[in-house]
């Protein structure tokens, strides 16, 4: 479609546009197999949390991997750059809003140490978990090479987006070259295209992260005016796995990244071909993460361009809680897992290369019909 004479462009869909249509079986949510791969590790629940300072620390890392998820550490955040990141985080929690972008830019201005990499790396590992790590493509190179030495099982390459052709005025990151010589897998993102999901493919990545700018503490869409519909985004980059493993039997899983807070949100990704989900604010609200309350984007620091903001998410129950349960809310926010096993049994999906398939249908007035109803909720009017 036209929006003038001179630009063409195309539909694209978010989550909160598009249903899940029970199919002619249904399947006892005991017998769905949510297992899934990524670099050679088998996980039972196709989430990851996000490498956001409110949202990983070693601690966390080393509880999901217990309850079978991942976590990544962001090695360019306080945990590297401080020998005691409680400290950092106690003030990033008590300032107030005008102040905070300065304070954020202070913080981050200190720099990163090799030697903590390395600790917190080996901290996680001592503690029985799967160490994941990820850093910008200009520092990848080398803190790729610390962390793999120091026991790292999955390395990831994000930025607000990635590709294998970057033009610089500095050496830029060959993905490629990368992707060959680093002893570990590599998960490269983020991505919202089927060209560039198939590029990075053809470069060598272990997973590719999918979303730009979709997330709540993330403002990339506000500041750039960057980004595509989760929804859409998904199903382009699933379109490229699918192409490429059928071009040469290397099957690359597709991570939906940002705007997903709810079990159904996960549920819709994974509809419309994610292999798994990254999700940051469900988890800044454990008890046991590392924001106290709060959470906010990688880009916030930026000394040029901030692109992030602060968000008090709060309180609402344990990291078992929120990613196994039992539920102590009502809002899709807790037991993930029993959501995604409950949405595949209602669809008869035994796993999730079948849950891939189920139909999806677009429906709007969902959104619309849903923001209704609590609007008369709030207003005393019932249904």
């Amino acid at each position: 479609m036209q929006i003038g004479r001179g630009k063409t462009v195309r539909r694209a869909y978010g989550i909160d546009e598009i249903a899940l249509v029970p199919g002619r079986r249904t399947l006892d949510p005991d017998l769905a197999d949510t297992r899934w791969q990524i670099g050679g590790i088998t996980r039972e629940i196709p989430i990851i949390a996000s490498a956001m300072d409110g949202v990983v620390d070693v601690k966390m890392a080393v509880a999901l991997s217990n309850l079978g998820a991942l976590g990544v550490i962001n090695l360019q955040g306080v945990q590297t750059r401080y020998e005691d990141p409680d400290a950092v985080l106690d003030r990033i929690a008590s300032v107030g809003k005008d102040a905070f972008v300065g304070l954020m830019q202070e913080l981050y201005a200190e720099p990163v140490k090799p030697a903590l990499i390395r600790r917190r790396i080996e901290e996680i590992k001592a503690q029985g978990g799967i160490a994941c790590a990820s850093a910008t493509p200009q520092v990848a190179e080398e803190y790729g090479q610390i962390a793999a030495a120091a026991g790292c099982d999955l390395f990831f390459v994000q930025a607000t987006v990635v590709s294998t052709a970057h033009l610089a005025s500095y050496p830029s990151l060959d993905l490629a070259r990368f992707c060959a010589e680093l002893p570990i897998p590599v998960v490269l993102g983020n991505v919202v295209t089927y060209e560039v999901a198939l590029d990075l493919m053809q470069a060598g990545a272990a997973a590719v992260l999918v979303g730009i700018g979709p997330g709540a503490a993330c403002t990339s869409r506000g500041v750039l005016g960057v980004g595509i519909p989760q929804a859409t985004a998904v199903a382009d980059c699933a379109a490229a796995r699918d192409d490429y493993f059928a071009q040469t039997g290397r099957y690359v899983p597709v991570i939906a990244d940002g705007g997903l807070v709810t079990g159904g949100d996960i549920c819709k990704c994974i509809a419309c071909g994610a292999d798994g989900v990254m999700i940051g604010s469900p988890f800044a609200r454990a008890a046991e993460a590392p924001g106290r309350g709060f959470h906010w984007g990688m880009a916030t620091p930026s000394p040029v361009l901030p692109r992030g903001t602060r968000i008090k998410v709060g309180t609402t129950g344990t990291l078992a809680e929120i990613l196994r349960g039992p539920a102590r809310l009502d809002d899709g926010t807790h037991n993930l897992l029993g959501a995604l096993k409950t949405s595949m049994g209602t669809l008869g999906a035994k796993d999730l290369k079948e849950m891939q398939q189920v139909e999806v249908v677009i429906a709007p007035s969902l959104l619309t019909e849903g923001k209704v109803y609590q609007k008369a909720q709030q207003l005393g009017m019932g249904k």
